[in-house]
């Protein structure tokens, strides 16, 4: 890789963040598809129920900020939203945190794709079980957890793929 400057290392990073979040939903919609799933791809990413109860830890991550910020509640209507933009908008900022620390080294590992995905994919049974979203790691078991780890290392190492070519 050749030395950039840490704005480019956050463009480049958020650019293969995107691309890293684009693998991980086509991974999940393949799971969806593989379990009997019907839906088309952009029905299944932006359609579906829109209320709280029906939409998953990241639109209520994204609700708890609006509403906080806000002082006022958030309807139904924008869950299914709220959703797509924490679960993008977390996807690209941690594609930015892996282009700057990326950015720094003349090479990356290897293995620094998939140690990146799993490190993702850690922090939300860390930070989610805080906020009361989740339930403590220790309390599912690897077939609940397989699933989801397996989308981050999908996630972890497209991102650091599209990062180390970019760069």
């Amino acid at each position: 890789m050749r030395c950039m400057t840490p704005l480019g290392a956050i463009i480049l990073g958020a650019i293969a963040g995107a691309v890293g979040t684009t693998a991980m939903d086509l991974a999940l919609y393949a799971r969806h598809r593989a379990s009997g799933g019907s839906d088309r791809f952009l029905a299944w990413e932006f359609g579906g129920k829109s209320d709280w109860e029906s939409v998953s830890a990241p639109a209520q991550v994204g609700r708890r900020l609006y509403e906080g910020l806000l002082q006022r509640p958030l309807a139904d209507r924008w869950a299914r939203l709220t959703n797509n933009l924490a679960h993008w908008g977390y996807g690209i900022n941690c594609g930015c945190t892996f282009g700057v620390v990326g950015g720094t080294l003349r090479r990356l590992p290897l293995a620094a794709g998939p140690t990146f995905g799993a490190c993702v994919w850690v922090s939300s049974y860390v930070t989610l079980p805080l906020l009361g979203l989740y339930k403590p790691i220790w309390k599912y078991s690897f077939t609940e957890l397989a699933p989801d780890l397996a989308a981050h290392l999908v996630y972890g190492t497209v991102t650091e793929r599209t990062f180390s070519t970019l760069a």
